[in-house]
């Protein structure tokens, strides 16, 4: 079976593999979720991965234990306070960075009183210690720093680069997100992300939107994620399903594979949300466009188009005129339904001028 060689390429067992893929028919979208966020992250997965993130190089100055030390905070501390003994409000659990001011301080003491300030500091259970401007500790303060069990590195970077590229990747790590059942694509650069009950064909409209030329984000599990206070929602992909799909009767599709990488995007801003519905006619649909709704996501408002799902409905090319029509009302706030009824009332108006002339 196909899905079970995807299986083995991610190492993950077949007979586990559907839960990976929502496939209940009464699953429906819940916008209510609130967001999840991580309690920590462990200094050897900061720093094995930040420098294949950002363009930060971190070299290692001695060997610890990294998985015994965890980071709980995005910011950073530079322990100025702290060296001059002041440790009252000393936030230790936060990354230190020592930079020319901290190592220049340090270098200006005397062997024995340097010693006793370093060994003040390294008594907290730091993270750990960042070097910046290719900053050198003295031996001695190198090995206290060892014994305390406290990694140490070092960077060419200046302190203030090193500042904004560490607090980026920590700011990411501790950003809200939550996960959604839905398909997300980049339709002609607007981030549209398809919700609806399983069945309607989220994942065969968005393989439709690909195979026209559209990028696909994420198909099935759409995370999506808040950075701080910024109203600015950013969607990636499941990284077990990656860019895999699964079409019902086909299987599943490697859109990578076979699209190619045009096909695909890693991240895309949520800009809106188009809701799918099964067709009721005893319900009422918007006909105008006039009232724009919206659904809030990790406390973003974000516009909601609700589309009902009927045979021979081509929903993919109504997909596109939605994109198209946030793309008028962004950049040259136009919106059609305002111009059709400002033309009504124009009409109406000289109607009604005329009439009044001959009477």
């Amino acid at each position: 079976m196909p899905y079970a060689r995807v299986c083995r390429a991610k190492g993950i067992r077949p007979a586990g593999y559907r839960k990976f893929f929502n496939t209940s028919k009464a699953d429906t979208m819940n916008f209510d979720q609130k967001g999840l966020k991580k309690r920590s992250i462990t200094v050897a997965y900061f720093f094995n991965t930040i420098c294949t993130k950002h363009d930060i190089k971190l070299r290692r100055l001695n060997s610890v234990d990294e998985q015994k030390r965890r980071i709980f905070e995005r910011d950073l501390h530079r322990p100025g306070l702290a060296l001059a003994g002041f440790t009252n409000l000393f936030t230790y659990k936060r990354v230190q960075i020592l930079g020319n001011t901290e190592t220049r301080f340090l270098n200006h003491l005397d062997e024995q009183e340097r010693n006793r300030v370093f060994e003040n500091l390294v008594r907290f259970k730091i993270p750990c210690i960042i070097l910046t401007s290719n900053n050198k500790l003295p031996q001695a303060l190198l090995e206290m720093a060892t014994k305390a069990g406290i990694p140490v590195y070092i960077t060419r970077l200046s302190s203030t680069k090193t500042i904004y590229f560490v607090t980026g990747f920590l700011d990411d790590q501790f950003s809200f997100y939550q996960q959604y059942h839905g398909s997300m694509v980049d339709v002609y650069g607007v981030g549209v992300l398809l919700v609806g009950k399983s069945g309607l064909g989220k994942s065969e409209i968005a393989l439709d939107l690909v195979e026209r030329g559209h990028g696909l984000v994420a198909d099935d599990v759409v995370v999506i994620q808040r950075k701080g206070e910024s109203m600015m929602l950013n969607a990636k992909r499941n990284n077990i399903i990656d860019h895999f799909m699964e079409i019902r009767g086909l299987g599943v599709v490697d859109v990578r594979a076979t699209f190619g990488i045009r096909a695909i995007r890693d991240v895309k801003e949520v800009q809106v949300v188009v809701e799918l519905l099964e067709w009721d006619k005893e319900m009422v649909y918007e006909r105008l466009g006039l009232d724009t709704k919206f659904i809030k996501l990790l406390g973003v408002d974000v516009p909601l188009v609700e589309l009902p799902i009927f045979p021979g409905k081509n929903i993919t090319v109504i997909i596109e005129v939605v994109a198209l029509n946030f793309l008028l009302k962004r950049y040259s706030n136009y919106v059609a339904a305002e111009a059709l009824t400002d033309r009504i009332k124009n009409v109406i108006n000289s109607d009604k001028t005329e009439d009044d002339s001959n009477d």
